[in-house]
């Protein structure tokens, strides 16, 4: 289409798999014609936990545990609807999460 672009956002925990599944989008939407902006990599947001190792006494020693999340962000512009349909038929791991926005 002519003015407007698909922005991919790619969430995940694990980094090899959002680099694999960004890979496979942009080889998708190139294999159809379509110019692709990124990978782009958003910075990774940490979540730390402190837990109580012990449920009685010694209240100095806890696990510390963290969680990552991984973003990736594509833009695809001058897209076509044979884009649309092959970026509908991916399939991607069970770990990532994908939003589409067509802008």
């Amino acid at each position: 289409m002519a003015n407007q672009k698909i922005r991919i956002r790619l969430k995940a925990y694990d980094y090899s798999l959002i680099d694999r599944s960004a890979q496979e989008i942009v080889e998708t939407a190139k294999r159809t014609g379509a110019v692709v902006k990124g990978p782009i990599p958003l910075p990774t947001k940490i979540e730390r936990f402190n837990i109580l190792r012990s449920p009685h006494v010694n209240k100095t020693s806890r696990e510390q545990l963290e969680i990552r999340t991984h973003l990736r962000l594509m833009d695809i512009v001058d897209w076509t609807d044979k884009t649309t349909d092959a970026l509908m038929k991916l399939d991607l791991p069970a770990g990532v999460d994908v939003e589409i926005k067509v802008q």
